[in-house]
């Protein structure tokens, strides 16, 4: 497949840094891997897109990695409306259409959750049927990632977006609800789920 697009229940899931491990672990496997953050919003100076180029020593420009960026730390439409810049969704297929060329895989990794606005009727869901790439959810392991997730896979699947699985971050085997929510959201949302990472 040419790309994989990483989305996660909310913000602040680990996003970034699931990427980032599969990432290497492809490389592991002598897969040429490329990444990509279509979007970003905030301070230049913590952008994912930057992050992922420099710890992964990528040769691709920051530009095509992370074709819009929004200095404010909003939702994209929120953020667009304020600055009173439009996004423009080709560019995003432009870089992503260069970095297949390049790149045996492409990881994505959204902003936000599934349902984050791009435009007023555009979500970041919508930006990956148009991507035509099946997607990975990252969530959160302990309480309440349950109702986030079986919520993001039907907001996934209402648009016919296959689910490769779920990636449970920030798993530490203190919280009672990490010992079933797996299994529940494997059962009830009929998803693998690919693994419990540690990281935050």
């Amino acid at each position: 497949m040419p790309g994989i697009f990483i989305t996660g229940t909310d913000t602040g899931v680990g996003k970034t840094f699931v990427t980032l491990a599969l990432a290497k672990h492809f490389s592991d496997l002598n897969i040429d891997v490329g990444v990509m953050k279509p979007i970003s919003c905030g301070p230049k100076k913590e952008n994912d897109a930057v992050f992922l180029k420099k710890e992964l020593n990528l040769d691709d420009s920051i530009e095509l990695i992370n074709p819009v960026s929004l200095r404010l730390p909003l939702a994209p439409y929120t953020a667009a409306k304020i600055l009173k810049k439009r996004i423009d969704i080709s560019r995003i297929f432009r870089a992503y259409k260069k970095l297949k060329k390049d790149h045996e895989l492409v990881l994505v990794e959204g902003i936000g959750g599934a349902l984050v606005p791009i435009k007023r009727d555009y979500f970041v869901a919508d930006l990956i049927k148009d991507m035509g790439i099946p997607a990975i959810i990252v969530a959160r392991a302990g309480l309440g990632t349950i109702n986030h997730t079986l919520l993001t896979i039907d907001a996934l699947r209402a648009r016919k977006i296959e689910i490769h699985g779920v990636i449970l971050n920030g798993y530490n085997r203190k919280d009672l609800s990490e010992k079933t929510n797996a299994e529940i959201i494997a059962r009830i949302g009929k998803v693998q789920i690919l693994a419990k990472f540690k990281l935050c």
